[in-house]
């Protein structure tokens, strides 16, 4: 059993929507995140999970208790960090830290150890009695963490943890929510695809409110992989009316190549048409220096699935 379901919940503000139907599963133990573009609807989601916001319509549902219904409960599994971390700047990292404790009912005998904890887990030991205020932005972000942590709850909730640290930061706090993984069940939102990719499980892509994908990087390959753009390489002539007779190809683009005297084809196609593409090229008596995918990877994956997002809403519209 999911450990969060989600079922068709959206979010209107006025005609707007700015999250529309959207559905997913998270199992225990996982960490999973949301990609988007800014404003897709990712924090909208968080904050809804989060019983910062209720849903237009649908339910969500954290540890078997709704954010609508039950939200106490549900505040009581999840530690929350928002966009911006709710940081009080005239406080002290430990006061602020055994403040929030308080808030999230720990218990007096475990408060000291909690903030122990957390403060190790975050690499926080050398700032804990700084003023809020005078820390660096990677420190705040760890403030951040360590408050949503200092309860030992289930579900972890991330709204841009790495947004605005640098290399060093962005590396140091991959480990962190790393750390987190089994003991924790953790929701991230980013818009930073190679890090999404390095500290997730399983993958959400988000476009104007949609869900428009779910999976692991190979499973989102999968899915767009019957729409691809093949690119080859080669030196010498070749028949494109050969190229254009293979089964999948759209279109078929042959311009100047990198390497000397090269020139270089480009082929819109549905699937993975490259080995007959090699054949039809040696065939025709030239020489194949290079043959590949467009852009291989988690980026060329996303932007292939915002593309067809824009498209299925653009015929909706026309439609409608």
């Amino acid at each position: 059993m999911a450990l969060i379901e989600v079922r068709g919940i959206s979010k209107f503000y006025g005609p707007h929507a700015a999250v529309r139907d959207v559905s997913f599963d998270i199992k225990e133990g996982e960490i999973v995140g949301l990609l988007g573009l800014n404003g897709a609807g990712k924090s909208t989601i968080l904050k809804i999970l989060g019983t910062f916001l209720l849903p237009s319509s649908g339910r969500a549902v954290m540890g078997g208790h709704s954010v609508e219904d039950d939200a106490d409960k549900v505040r009581e599994l999840i530690g929350y960090l928002p966009d911006t971390p709710p940081l009080y700047e005239e406080m002290r990292v430990i006061p602020y830290l055994r403040f929030v404790a308080q808030l999230k009912n720990v218990a007096p005998r475990l408060i000291d150890e909690r903030i122990a904890s957390v403060l190790k887990k975050t690499n926080l030991q050398e700032v804990a009695w700084q003023p809020l205020g005078e820390l660096s932005h990677g420190f705040r972000q760890r403030v951040g963490i360590a408050q949503a942590l200092i309860h030992d709850p289930p579900i972890i909730i991330l709204d841009e943890p790495i947004n605005g640290l640098d290399p060093v930061q962005i590396v140091e706090m991959r480990d962190l929510i790393l750390s987190l993984r089994g003991k924790h069940t953790v929701i991230l939102s980013s818009h930073i695809l190679s890090e999404i990719t390095r500290t997730c499980d399983r993958i959400l892509i988000i476009d104007k409110g949609r869900l428009v994908a779910e999976g692991q990087e190979a499973e989102l390959d999968k899915a767009v992989a019957r729409s691809m753009r093949v690119v080859a390489q080669y030196v010498g002539n070749i028949s494109l009316a050969e190229i254009r007779k293979i089964s999948g190809v759209r279109q078929v683009i042959e311009g100047q190549g990198v390497e000397k005297n090269s020139k270089l084809l480009t082929i819109e196609c549905d699937g993975d048409v490259r080995s007959e593409v090699a054949r039809a090229i040696i065939t025709s008596g030239a020489q194949l220096l290079e043959l590949g995918r467009d852009g291989d990877g988690l980026e060329s994956i996303f932007m292939s699935l915002v593309r067809s997002s824009k498209l299925q809403t653009s015929a909706e519209v026309t439609h409608g």
